[in-house]
């Protein structure tokens, strides 16, 4: 396995900037994914490009979304923008759905409060920490994350 090289990273953030790509780890060798704006942390981006974004989103999520009560993900190791974007729902045969990224807020894990994520109940925010270390088990405790506000825009499905 080998890291794209410095032209095929640039082609794929050209077209695709929310692209997770396979690499090996530069420790271990074992396969790890990376978005590829971190292969590429100083790369140019033209300012006429402009290819349709992707907020990644588990599939169980989807009736939330179209509903419209799903408007907020914490995320790690990405690069949001606010803007339209397309919610695309992992491992499921799920349409996509046009959304607006309406804000961004980077914050430390560490620093995360209740307010931050609209939670109500005391123990919320445990229990929302321990769920974002399932899905990213190599975030270090003073990460920086994005929390993502979104709307869906499109029309009842």
């Amino acid at each position: 396995m080998l890291t794209p090289c410095g032209r095929c990273c640039q082609v794929i953030l050209d077209l695709h900037p929310d692209a997770l790509v396979i690499v090996p780890d530069s420790t271990t060798g074992k396969p790890s994914i990376a978005p590829i704006p971190a292969l590429l942390p100083h790369s140019y981006r033209h300012p006429d490009s402009a290819p349709t974004r992707l907020l990644r989103l588990h599939a169980r999520y989807f009736d939330a979304v179209v509903d419209g009560t799903k408007t907020l993900t914490v995320r790690w190791n990405e690069s949001h923008r606010t803007g339209p974007a397309l919610a695309y729902f992992e491992n499921t045969e799920h349409d996509r759905l046009p959304v607006e990224v309406t804000s961004v807020m980077v914050k430390r894990l560490d620093e995360l409060e209740s307010e931050d994520l609209d939670l109500t109940r005391p123990s919320g925010l445990d229990r929302y920490i321990a769920n974002l270390r399932g899905h990213y088990p190599t975030m270090p405790a003073d990460a920086n994350v994005e929390i993502v506000r979104f709307r869906r825009t499109a029309p009842d499905i």
